[in-house]
């Protein structure tokens, strides 16, 4: 068993233990991914595969959030804020824009790319470095301003 699943298994019990439902709620639906992406692919998940999924349950949750405020639900936005807190709690930490700068400089060098016909090499660099780290739609844009 991977660690982060190890660690949310054992997050889980102390949630049910406190009371805490909302949390409960949130590590239980996190742990259905792991195991439905298991069950998929027939195999463990390691922590990487963990992160990726948390990184897409992540922005799922900012997508709705800004459907929901658009809506004016304040109810779902609220629900949805929470489980955000939750799921980041579980993914590394976040780079500053800095950090992204220089990781961004790096593959551009280490690849050689020189136009935007370039962009799929640095993302395939960029990609497994920042995982879970940083938004990767902001990434690309920043990788696209910089080869243009």
């Amino acid at each position: 068993m991977s660690d982060l699943k190890a660690k949310l298994t054992e997050d889980m019990k102390s949630a049910m233990r406190s009371g805490d439902k909302e949390r409960l709620q949130t590590i239980r639906l996190i742990l259905s991914a792991v195991k439905q992406q298991e069950v998929d692919t027939r195999e463990e998940q390691s922590d990487n595969d963990i992160i990726a999924s948390l990184t897409k349950m992540q922005k799922q949750r900012r997508e709705s959030i800004s459907q929901f405020e658009s809506a004016s639900r304040q109810d779902l936005v609220d629900k949805e804020k929470q489980e955000l807190v939750v799921i980041n709690e579980y993914l590394p930490a976040a780079l500053s824009e800095e950090e992204i700068d220089n990781l961004i400089s790096a593959a551009m060098t280490k690849s050689g790319a020189s136009s935007i016909k370039d962009m799929g090499k640095v993302m395939g660099i960029l990609k497994p470095q920042l995982a879970g780290r940083a938004d990767m739609g902001a990434v690309s844009a920043k990788i696209k301003s910089a080869l243009a």
